[in-house]
Protein backbone atom coordinates (compact mmCIF):
# COMPACT_ATOMS: atom_id res chain seq x y z
CA UNK A 1 0.00 0.00 0.00
CA UNK A 2 2.80 2.39 0.89
CA UNK A 3 4.56 1.79 -2.40
CA UNK A 4 1.32 2.41 -4.32
CA UNK A 5 0.81 5.73 -2.51
CA UNK A 6 4.41 6.66 -3.18
CA UNK A 7 4.09 5.96 -6.87
CA UNK A 8 0.92 8.04 -7.03
CA UNK A 9 2.68 10.92 -5.30
CA UNK A 10 5.54 10.78 -7.78
CA UNK A 11 3.12 10.76 -10.68
CA UNK A 12 1.18 13.72 -9.34
CA UNK A 13 4.08 15.88 -8.18
CA UNK A 14 5.12 17.17 -11.61
CA UNK A 15 1.55 18.34 -12.25
CA UNK A 16 1.35 20.14 -8.92
CA UNK A 17 4.69 21.83 -9.47
CA UNK A 18 4.06 23.03 -13.02
CA UNK A 19 4.92 26.72 -13.43
CA UNK A 20 2.49 29.11 -15.06
CA UNK A 21 3.26 29.73 -18.71
CA UNK A 22 4.00 33.25 -19.97
CA UNK A 23 1.98 34.37 -22.98
CA UNK A 24 4.23 37.26 -24.01
CA UNK A 25 7.82 37.80 -25.08
CA UNK A 26 10.02 39.45 -22.43
CA UNK A 27 13.00 39.54 -24.83
CA UNK A 28 11.31 42.38 -26.71
CA UNK A 29 11.37 44.53 -23.58
CA UNK A 30 14.89 43.51 -22.60
CA UNK A 31 16.30 44.40 -26.01
CA UNK A 32 14.65 47.83 -26.17
CA UNK A 33 17.41 50.50 -25.92
CA UNK A 34 17.44 52.66 -22.81
CA UNK A 35 15.98 50.03 -20.47
CA UNK A 36 16.63 50.91 -16.82
CA UNK A 37 14.33 48.47 -15.03
CA UNK A 38 12.01 45.61 -16.00
CA UNK A 39 9.93 43.67 -13.51
CA UNK A 40 7.92 40.60 -14.54
CA UNK A 41 6.48 39.82 -11.07
CA UNK A 42 7.16 36.10 -11.12
CA UNK A 43 8.45 35.99 -7.53
CA UNK A 44 6.44 34.47 -4.70
CA UNK A 45 4.83 36.61 -2.02
CA UNK A 46 7.41 37.71 0.52
CA UNK A 47 10.28 37.86 -1.98
CA UNK A 48 11.81 41.05 -3.44
CA UNK A 49 10.77 41.64 -7.05
CA UNK A 50 13.98 42.01 -9.08
CA UNK A 51 14.56 43.72 -12.40
CA UNK A 52 15.70 41.48 -15.24
CA UNK A 53 17.97 42.29 -18.16
CA UNK A 54 19.33 45.49 -16.58
CA UNK A 55 22.65 46.51 -14.94
CA UNK A 56 20.93 47.12 -11.59
CA UNK A 57 18.66 44.56 -9.91
CA UNK A 58 16.36 47.26 -8.53
CA UNK A 59 14.75 44.97 -5.97
CA UNK A 60 11.28 46.16 -5.07
CA UNK A 61 10.48 45.50 -1.43
CA UNK A 62 7.01 44.91 -0.01
CA UNK A 63 5.34 47.41 2.28
CA UNK A 64 2.29 46.36 4.27
CA UNK A 65 2.92 42.63 4.23
CA UNK A 66 3.44 39.93 1.59
CA UNK A 67 1.91 40.79 -1.78
CA UNK A 68 0.16 37.82 -3.39
CA UNK A 69 1.41 36.24 -6.57
CA UNK A 70 -1.43 35.39 -8.94
CA UNK A 71 -1.46 33.01 -11.88
CA UNK A 72 -1.51 34.72 -15.24
CA UNK A 73 0.96 37.27 -16.51
CA UNK A 74 2.58 38.18 -19.83
CA UNK A 75 6.26 37.72 -19.12
CA UNK A 76 6.63 35.29 -16.20
CA UNK A 77 3.26 33.56 -16.24
CA UNK A 78 2.44 35.35 -12.98
CA UNK A 79 1.46 38.78 -11.70
CA UNK A 80 1.57 40.72 -8.45
CA UNK A 81 -1.90 41.21 -6.98
CA UNK A 82 -2.43 44.46 -5.08
CA UNK A 83 -5.28 44.85 -2.61
CA UNK A 84 -5.13 48.62 -2.04
CA UNK A 85 -3.39 48.22 1.32
CA UNK A 86 0.11 47.30 0.13
CA UNK A 87 2.71 48.52 -2.32
CA UNK A 88 6.29 48.02 -3.48
CA UNK A 89 9.15 50.45 -3.16
CA UNK A 90 12.84 51.19 -3.59
CA UNK A 91 14.15 53.75 -1.07
CA UNK A 92 15.35 57.00 -2.62
CA UNK A 93 18.99 56.38 -1.70
CA UNK A 94 18.91 53.09 -3.64
CA UNK A 95 17.11 54.24 -6.79
CA UNK A 96 20.35 54.57 -8.82
CA UNK A 97 19.53 54.97 -12.52
CA UNK A 98 15.80 55.07 -11.77
CA UNK A 99 16.51 58.54 -10.37
CA UNK A 100 15.88 60.22 -13.70
CA UNK A 101 16.11 63.98 -13.23
CA UNK A 102 17.55 67.19 -14.61
CA UNK A 103 16.74 69.94 -17.14
CA UNK A 104 17.29 67.69 -20.17
CA UNK A 105 16.06 64.38 -18.73
CA UNK A 106 13.80 62.06 -20.70
CA UNK A 107 11.83 59.04 -19.47
CA UNK A 108 9.33 56.40 -20.59
CA UNK A 109 7.28 53.87 -18.66
CA UNK A 110 5.37 50.79 -19.82
CA UNK A 111 3.02 48.65 -17.74
CA UNK A 112 0.83 45.57 -18.24
CA UNK A 113 -1.99 45.74 -15.72
CA UNK A 114 -5.52 44.70 -14.82
CA UNK A 115 -6.99 47.54 -12.79
CA UNK A 116 -9.89 47.27 -10.35
CA UNK A 117 -11.83 50.28 -9.04
CA UNK A 118 -10.97 53.66 -10.54
CA UNK A 119 -13.37 55.63 -8.38
CA UNK A 120 -10.49 57.86 -7.26
CA UNK A 121 -6.92 58.68 -8.20
CA UNK A 122 -4.64 55.64 -8.53
CA UNK A 123 -0.95 54.97 -9.13
CA UNK A 124 0.96 52.72 -11.50
CA UNK A 125 4.51 53.71 -10.50
CA UNK A 126 7.08 56.48 -10.29
CA UNK A 127 9.16 58.75 -8.11
CA UNK A 128 6.33 60.91 -6.89
CA UNK A 129 5.93 62.24 -3.35
CA UNK A 130 3.26 64.95 -3.23
CA UNK A 131 3.56 66.30 0.28
CA UNK A 132 0.64 66.92 2.58
CA UNK A 133 -2.03 68.25 0.25
CA UNK A 134 -3.35 71.42 -1.35
CA UNK A 135 -0.90 74.34 -1.53
CA UNK A 136 1.86 72.28 0.08
CA UNK A 137 5.15 72.88 -1.75
CA UNK A 138 7.29 70.34 0.12
CA UNK A 139 6.76 67.55 -2.42
CA UNK A 140 9.58 65.89 -4.34
CA UNK A 141 7.71 64.82 -7.45
CA UNK A 142 9.75 63.70 -10.46
CA UNK A 143 7.86 61.42 -12.88
CA UNK A 144 4.91 59.06 -12.50
CA UNK A 145 2.21 57.18 -14.35
CA UNK A 146 -1.06 57.93 -12.59
CA UNK A 147 -4.76 57.41 -13.31
CA UNK A 148 -7.93 59.43 -12.68
CA UNK A 149 -7.06 63.07 -12.01
CA UNK A 150 -10.29 65.06 -12.60
CA UNK A 151 -8.95 68.40 -11.31
CA UNK A 152 -7.61 69.35 -14.74
CA UNK A 153 -9.62 67.15 -17.09
CA UNK A 154 -8.29 63.66 -16.37
CA UNK A 155 -11.37 61.93 -14.97
CA UNK A 156 -10.75 58.15 -15.09
CA UNK A 157 -8.13 58.65 -17.80
CA UNK A 158 -4.44 57.82 -17.96
CA UNK A 159 -2.61 60.88 -16.65
CA UNK A 160 1.22 60.63 -16.74
CA UNK A 161 2.88 63.42 -14.76
CA UNK A 162 6.22 65.24 -14.97
CA UNK A 163 7.27 67.84 -12.40
CA UNK A 164 9.99 70.45 -12.74
CA UNK A 165 9.42 71.92 -9.28
CA UNK A 166 8.87 68.86 -7.10
CA UNK A 167 6.11 70.77 -5.39
CA UNK A 168 3.24 72.73 -6.91
CA UNK A 169 3.27 73.89 -10.53
CA UNK A 170 4.19 77.53 -11.13
CA UNK A 171 3.25 79.84 -13.96
CA UNK A 172 5.82 81.85 -15.91
CA UNK A 173 5.51 84.73 -13.42
CA UNK A 174 6.19 82.42 -10.46
CA UNK A 175 2.63 82.33 -9.14
CA UNK A 176 1.56 78.92 -7.88
CA UNK A 177 -1.18 76.43 -8.57
CA UNK A 178 -2.60 74.56 -5.55
CA UNK A 179 -1.37 71.24 -7.03
CA UNK A 180 0.95 69.86 -9.67
CA UNK A 181 -0.91 70.59 -12.91
CA UNK A 182 1.55 69.16 -15.41
CA UNK A 183 0.10 66.01 -16.92
CA UNK A 184 -1.14 64.63 -20.19
CA UNK A 185 -4.62 63.11 -20.25
CA UNK A 186 -5.99 60.55 -22.67
CA UNK A 187 -9.34 60.83 -24.39
CA UNK A 188 -10.32 57.29 -23.39
CA UNK A 189 -10.75 55.98 -19.87
CA UNK A 190 -8.33 53.42 -18.48
CA UNK A 191 -9.89 49.96 -18.99
CA UNK A 192 -11.15 48.31 -15.81
CA UNK A 193 -11.46 44.60 -15.05
CA UNK A 194 -9.45 43.67 -18.14
CA UNK A 195 -5.80 43.32 -19.02
CA UNK A 196 -4.31 46.25 -20.92
CA UNK A 197 -1.04 48.05 -21.49
CA UNK A 198 -0.45 51.61 -20.35
CA UNK A 199 2.54 53.73 -21.29
CA UNK A 200 3.90 57.24 -21.39
CA UNK A 201 6.92 59.01 -22.84
CA UNK A 202 8.58 62.33 -22.05
CA UNK A 203 11.17 63.69 -24.47
CA UNK A 204 12.09 66.83 -22.55
CA UNK A 205 9.29 68.77 -24.20
CA UNK A 206 6.08 66.73 -24.53
CA UNK A 207 4.38 64.11 -22.36
CA UNK A 208 2.54 61.48 -24.41
CA UNK A 209 0.10 58.89 -23.02
CA UNK A 210 -0.70 55.53 -24.64
CA UNK A 211 -3.41 52.94 -24.03
CA UNK A 212 -2.89 49.49 -25.56
CA UNK A 213 0.05 50.67 -27.62
CA UNK A 214 -1.64 53.66 -29.25
CA UNK A 215 -1.14 57.37 -28.59
CA UNK A 216 -4.63 58.40 -27.49
CA UNK A 217 -4.42 61.92 -28.91
CA UNK A 218 -6.60 64.63 -27.41
CA UNK A 219 -6.67 68.37 -28.17
CA UNK A 220 -7.20 70.92 -25.42
CA UNK A 221 -10.73 72.14 -24.74
CA UNK A 222 -9.98 74.83 -22.14
CA UNK A 223 -13.48 75.02 -20.63
CA UNK A 224 -14.42 71.34 -20.73
CA UNK A 225 -10.98 70.27 -19.51
CA UNK A 226 -10.89 72.90 -16.73
CA UNK A 227 -7.66 74.27 -18.19
CA UNK A 228 -8.64 77.84 -19.08
CA UNK A 229 -5.85 79.33 -16.95
CA UNK A 230 -3.27 81.26 -19.02
CA UNK A 231 -0.68 78.64 -18.02
CA UNK A 232 -2.50 76.10 -20.18
CA UNK A 233 -3.80 78.38 -22.94
CA UNK A 234 -0.91 80.76 -23.67
CA UNK A 235 2.27 79.57 -21.94
CA UNK A 236 2.92 76.71 -24.33
CA UNK A 237 5.20 76.73 -27.40
CA UNK A 238 5.21 80.13 -29.18
CA UNK A 239 2.65 81.51 -26.76
CA UNK A 240 0.05 78.91 -27.70
CA UNK A 241 -1.68 76.24 -25.63
CA UNK A 242 0.02 73.22 -24.07
CA UNK A 243 -2.40 70.63 -25.48
CA UNK A 244 -3.73 67.62 -23.57
CA UNK A 245 -2.16 64.58 -25.21
CA UNK A 246 0.54 65.30 -26.21
CA UNK A 247 0.97 67.85 -23.41
CA UNK A 248 3.79 70.38 -23.49
CA UNK A 249 5.88 70.52 -20.32
CA UNK A 250 9.39 71.42 -21.46
CA UNK A 251 11.02 72.36 -18.15
CA UNK A 252 12.86 69.16 -17.23
CA UNK A 253 12.43 66.86 -14.24
CA UNK A 254 12.91 67.93 -10.64
CA UNK A 255 16.21 66.92 -9.06
CA UNK A 256 16.36 66.72 -5.28
CA UNK A 257 19.40 68.38 -3.70
CA UNK A 258 19.84 67.55 0.03
CA UNK A 259 21.60 70.83 0.73
CA UNK A 260 19.50 73.14 -1.42
CA UNK A 261 16.18 71.62 -0.31
CA UNK A 262 16.91 70.74 3.33
CA UNK A 263 14.55 73.45 4.59
CA UNK A 264 11.88 73.56 1.89
CA UNK A 265 11.65 69.79 1.35
CA UNK A 266 12.72 68.26 4.67
CA UNK A 267 11.29 64.79 3.99
CA UNK A 268 13.95 64.12 1.36
CA UNK A 269 13.81 62.70 -2.15
CA UNK A 270 11.01 60.48 -3.35
CA UNK A 271 11.23 56.70 -3.21
CA UNK A 272 10.40 54.77 -6.37
CA UNK A 273 7.03 53.20 -5.62
CA UNK A 274 4.67 50.80 -7.38
CA UNK A 275 0.87 50.82 -6.85
CA UNK A 276 0.93 53.72 -4.38
CA UNK A 277 2.40 57.17 -3.82
CA UNK A 278 2.61 59.69 -0.98
CA UNK A 279 -0.41 61.95 -1.53
CA UNK A 280 -2.45 64.11 0.85
CA UNK A 281 -0.22 63.00 3.71
CA UNK A 282 -0.72 59.27 3.18
CA UNK A 283 0.84 56.42 1.21
CA UNK A 284 -2.32 54.32 0.97
CA UNK A 285 -5.18 56.77 0.51
CA UNK A 286 -4.89 56.46 -3.28
CA UNK A 287 -3.27 53.01 -3.51
CA UNK A 288 -4.14 50.76 -6.45
CA UNK A 289 -6.11 47.53 -6.59
CA UNK A 290 -5.44 45.05 -9.36
CA UNK A 291 -2.78 42.88 -11.01
CA UNK A 292 0.57 43.99 -12.38
CA UNK A 293 2.10 41.61 -14.91
CA UNK A 294 4.96 43.76 -16.18
CA UNK A 295 6.56 47.15 -15.59
CA UNK A 296 9.46 48.77 -17.43
CA UNK A 297 11.25 52.13 -17.18
CA UNK A 298 13.47 53.66 -19.86
CA UNK A 299 15.82 56.65 -19.70
CA UNK A 300 14.71 58.04 -23.05
CA UNK A 301 11.51 58.78 -24.92
CA UNK A 302 10.30 55.78 -26.89
CA UNK A 303 8.78 56.28 -30.33
CA UNK A 304 5.16 55.46 -31.18
CA UNK A 305 6.41 52.38 -33.02
CA UNK A 306 8.42 51.19 -30.01
CA UNK A 307 5.48 51.59 -27.64
CA UNK A 308 3.33 49.55 -30.01
CA UNK A 309 6.04 46.90 -30.16
CA UNK A 310 6.05 46.66 -26.35
CA UNK A 311 2.27 46.36 -26.31
CA UNK A 312 2.39 43.54 -28.83
CA UNK A 313 5.05 41.77 -26.76
CA UNK A 314 2.59 41.47 -23.84
CA UNK A 315 -0.09 39.61 -25.84
CA UNK A 316 -2.81 40.84 -23.47
CA UNK A 317 -5.55 39.17 -25.52
CA UNK A 318 -4.27 35.81 -24.19
CA UNK A 319 -4.54 36.87 -20.54
CA UNK A 320 -7.60 36.14 -18.43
Amino acid sequence: MRSFVGVCALLLSPVVGLAAEPVGNPAVVEKMPGLVAFWTFGEKAGEPRASRGTPNKHELIEVGGPIARADGGPYSGYSAEFNGKQYLKIPYAQTRDLNIAGPKAAVSMFAVVRIIDLKQSRTIAGMWSEGKGRDDDSGTRQYAMLMNMPTYGGNRQLVPHISAEGGVTRRADGSAFPWCADYAATRKEVPEEQWCTLAFTYDGAYIRAYINGVLDARPLDPVKDKRNDRYFTSEGPNGKDRGMNPYFHGRGIFQFDPEKHKTTKPDGGSDFTVAARFAVGSMLKEATRGKFGGLAVFNRALSDEEVLKLHESANVAALK
